[in-house]
């Protein structure tokens, strides 16, 4: 599905590129969308590792946490792009259809959890407190970051996406943080 889409990725389609028999899948996977769960999960996993992953120096501020992690997720990103891509896809598809709306959800409620986790943990890092409510900010960082990947995955230009998170990143902090006293 990462390479050839989300409509490409049928039970047998899957089966067959695994080498396994459709008893086999389903005693794995009750259905596909059990399967696309299990995606959004690894997936989403995988993106908060690569952000929580990069290096930050000591004594590094909130900025500069948070421009590592963009960095990370950047580097991610260009790795596995058809992941990225299948996601957004998932996304749009599973809105379109009643029975896996819950799955766009649950996509979305598990970006704005790693974020949440990722903007406590960069506060708790430096001593900084956030202005608002850490959730809002959560929520306004998946906007941020489901933006650049969009941008990203359209136009490939890793200097301008990190150029625009990097900067993202400056307002986000100057707007919503604060050094504790």
């Amino acid at each position: 599905m990462s390479r050839d889409g989300l409509a490409a990725g049928t039970t047998r389609a899957i089966v067959a590129e695994a080498g396994m028999s459709l008893a086999s899948f389903h005693y794995a996977f009750a259905s596909r969308d059990e399967l696309l769960r299990e995606l959004v999960h690894r997936v989403v996993g995988h993106e908060l590792s690569a952000a929580a992953a990069a290096e930050v120096p000591e004594g590094a501020g909130l900025a500069d946490c948070l421009r590592a992690a963009a960095a990370g997720y950047l580097q991610h990103l260009e790795r596995e792009p058809g992941a990225e891509q299948l996601m957004l896809e998932l996304a749009l598809h599973s809105l379109r259809d009643p029975a896996l709306r819950p799955l766009a959800r649950q996509q979305y409620r598990a970006y704005t959890a790693a974020a949440t986790r990722l903007l406590e943990q960069a506060a708790a890092a430096t001593g900084a407190t956030w202005r608002r409510p850490v959730p809002e900010l959560a929520r306004l960082l998946v906007a941020l970051v489901d933006g650049a990947t969009t941008t990203w995955l359209v136009d490939r230009d890793t200097a301008a996406t990190q150029a625009v998170l990097d900067a993202a990143v400056g307002l986000f902090v100057a707007e919503h943080s604060e050094l504790a006293r």
